[in-house]
């Protein structure tokens, strides 16, 4: 009787390691044409997991899981890819699992809408992409959640009007770009949303006749040589 349960116990335990010993091969396989196939784990130096994640035919499909090198305790890029295409919805977390960004990519590139946040959760910036490059207003946000800035952006760099606002709401800036440089007009306000400084800017630097303002009025000539002196240039300050 005692010879018939060892035999027995022999056989579960032998049966428990082959079905782990084949469950372990399905893992990090490829099919008869090289290609990846099946659940994929890959692990860093340190032996925590890299990603976790599912091939067909050698393309990512449903969810995969990417983790910090310092902690395999929660994802820190989550992708979900989309049936027979090459995208992708993504979405960024810190190692504190807080949503750092999120929006759809084509292979390595990011396209239309992405949303970045604040590590309080509070949304920090919203931008359009197309083909990896920036295409269309990019607006940056306060932590309070009010505007801080709104920029229109043209094959990856800053073409257009550009505005930055107070905290407040109040417009305190409006200039142009083109190809990221500044050129065009230009206006500068003070806090109180009264215009301080106007004039026009021609490759990156200032050109012609500026003007100058107190509580909104033009100033006279004399007065805006003395004011010139003490205006920062913008432009320093951007390029």
């Amino acid at each position: 009787m005692m010879s018939k349960i060892k035999s027995l116990v022999f056989y579960v335990v032998l049966s428990f390691f082959s079905a782990y010993a084949v469950s372990a091969q399905k893992i990090n396989q490829f099919d008869e044409n090289k290609k990846r196939t099946g659940i994929w784990k890959k692990f860093y130096k340190n032996k925590r997991i890299r990603y976790v994640g599912k091939f067909k035919n050698g393309k990512e499909v449903g969810t995969f899981k990417y983790y910090d090198i310092r902690t395999s305790k929660f994802p820190v890029i989550i992708k979900e890819f989309k049936p027979e295409t090459d995208s992708a919805y993504v979405k960024f977390y810190t190692i504190k699992e807080k949503l750092r960004s999120k929006g759809w990519m084509v292979l390595r590139n990011r396209v239309g809408k992405w949303v970045y946040y604040f590590p309080n959760g509070k949304l920090f910036s919203e931008e359009l992409y197309k083909n990896g490059k920036l295409e269309g207003i990019v607006k940056n946000y306060y932590r309070s959640g009010k505007l801080l800035e709104k920029t229109h952006y043209k094959n990856g760099k800053k073409n257009g009007s550009s505005k930055q606002y107070s905290d407040e709401g109040i417009l305190i800036e409006e200039v142009y770009y083109k190809e990221d440089v500044l050129d065009g007009e230009a206006k500068y306000f003070e806090l109180n949303g009264k215009l301080r400084e106007r004039g026009v800017y021609k490759e990156g630097k200032r050109y012609g006749k500026w003007e100058f303002f107190i509580n909104g009025e033009i100033v006279d000539e004399k007065k805006q040589q003395e004011l010139k002196k003490f205006s920062p240039d913008k432009s320093k300050k951007r390029n």
